[in-house]
């Protein structure tokens, strides 16, 4: 295993026979964050692909075919795909190859036998604008998928090889919504499935063929939620920094000020796009109140340059986003400051502890889930050391001198108006250990703060194990919500 805690060597073993004896086809070091391998069904023989990750956003990728090993000449923080003789290759950073410099956020297609001989004939299949950003890319036999994220709105793009080339058939998304590739029939042909929803739209599944008639729709998920008079708006909140963040409220345009909830993440490339949730629409929306979700930098939404502007010391922005955001709540009459409640868990659990610590003013409530809170020693616990590219390392004197100016834990002071708290956690989280909020709670008790505290035994970094657990986790937060910003 590696100091992460993940497998760092690949074997090849034949069914029948002793684990112990399969030989060692490729190894990492304990320093790598973990070491993988994926076959190619695709091929027409034997081939899989060996991924060393080095940190969390760089690794070596190394092709395996007839039982050679050859390290493909690739940026090691670019993301790559092998289907039948292409390969594909995503820049997460500006690469200068073959007289040519492809700005970061592009996707290069090029014969993999033609780069494996020293080809740098790469093909471009899509460049990024300020506003528009590729989430994905899924294949097709033929073809391929691109699905595009435009101000956090989908776009499909629909590409086909014909005569030499790559043909183009733009697919329209759904308004303030999503739509994901949900499967393909790569092996066989053309056909594919598309599941699109809307913080008011349940799961839609639809069904087309690349180079055919548009898709159809095939079925619907149900409806939890009465939507009547419930409407999803988008908005640009101001940075700090003069950045325009986007921002999505869904709930009654007509209703005024009122207790809402804003959530967010920020962080590894994730983004937060439109999706339908039967918790949200019945405990939160379905009792009047609005939501919001914040695309706050560090996250994926308009590309790797999101995420890198919000990267280990540019950390604040991403905070700076999301205050940006709460106040222009206030200032739209959208909410007040004593009836805005945010949430977030995991990564965001880190956000709602620097709003706690820093932004303590701007919130009626704050519910922070299975979170990252003690950043002078998160790289000791579990996965923890895998975050470092993310962060920084806090043994490093340079990195600590900007982690400690906004780790919760350390941060946290005495006679400051905190709004009340819930931070829940789980036993047996695998990832974020508890002791990074059961250290929290006690910190904020020491100090005479109103913090709520719930541990449930089970459920990994989930916080629940199954349905009942997760639905006693949503009720606690909602009740305690609306106990404090409905009366506010």
């Amino acid at each position: 295993m590696t100091s992460s805690g993940y497998p760092r060597q690949v074997r090849r073993w034949r069914r029948g026979t002793p684990f112990a004896e399969a030989p060692v086809v490729f190894e990492g070091t304990d320093d790598d964050v973990s070491v993988r391998a994926s076959s190619d069904p695709s091929a027409a023989g034997e081939r899989a692909v060996i991924r060393r990750s080095l940190d969390f956003f760089h690794a070596e990728r190394h092709l395996l075919a007839g039982g050679v090993l050859t390290k493909l000449d690739v940026p090691d923080d670019a993301g790559v795909d092998l289907h039948r003789d292409w390969l594909l290759i995503r820049v997460r950073t500006d690469w200068a190859v073959g007289g040519t410099t492809h700005p970061a956020g592009s996707l290069l297609i090029v014969n993999l036998d033609a780069f494996l001989a020293g080809s740098r004939d790469l093909t471009t299949l899509f460049t990024p604008d300020p506003h528009t950003s590729l989430s994905y890319s899924d294949w097709t036999h033929d073809g391929l998928i691109l699905v595009l994220l435009a101000d956090v709105q989908s776009r499909l793009e629909l590409l086909t090889f014909v005569d030499g080339s790559w043909e183009r058939t733009v697919l329209g998304g759904l308004e303030l919504g999503q739509t994901d590739v949900w499967n393909t029939n790569a092996d066989a042909d053309e056909q594919y499935l598309l599941l699109s929803s809307g913080f008011t739209l349940p799961p839609t599944l639809r069904h087309g063929v690349l180079g055919g008639d548009p898709p159809t729709t095939l079925k619907q998920g149900p409806a939890y939620f009465p939507t009547d008079g419930i409407t999803t708006r988008q908005f640009f909140a101001t940075s700090a920094d003069g950045t325009q963040v986007p921002y999505f409220v869904v709930g009654d345009p007509s209703a005024g000020p009122g207790p809402t909830l804003l959530s967010g993440y920020g962080g590894f490339e994730v983004s937060r796009v439109p999706s339908y949730s039967a918790i949200i629409g019945r405990g939160w929306l379905a009792r009047g109140g609005t939501y919001v979700v914040a695309n706050i930098r560090g996250g994926g939404e308009y590309g790797p340059q999101w995420h890198r502007s919000a990267l280990r010391e540019n950390r604040p922005r991403a905070y700076e986003d999301f205050a940006a955001v709460a106040t222009d709540l206030v200032e739209r009459g959208i909410t007040t400051r004593a009836q805005l409640g945010i949430e977030g868990g995991s990564n965001g659990g880190l956000l709602m502890g620097v709003m706690l610590t820093r932004y303590p003013e701007l919130f009626g409530a704050i519910v922070c889930a299975v979170p990252l809170l003690d950043m002078r020693r998160y790289h000791l616990l579990l996965a923890g050391a895998s975050w470092t590219a993310e962060y920084g390392d806090p043994d490093v004197a340079d990195d600590w001198a900007y982690l400690r100016l906004f780790s919760p834990y350390q941060n946290i002071r005495q006679g400051v108006p905190y709004p009340p708290t819930l931070i829940t956690t789980s036993t047996r989280d695998d990832r974020v250990h508890p002791g990074h909020a059961r250290k929290m709670v006690a910190r904020l008790r020491e100090h005479g703060h109103d913090v709520s505290y719930y541990e449930n035994i089970e459920g990994g970094h989930g916080g629940a194990a199954d349905n009942a657990q997760l639905a006693f986790k949503w009720a606690l937060a909602f009740e305690f919500l609306w106990r404090t910003l409905a009366t506010a």
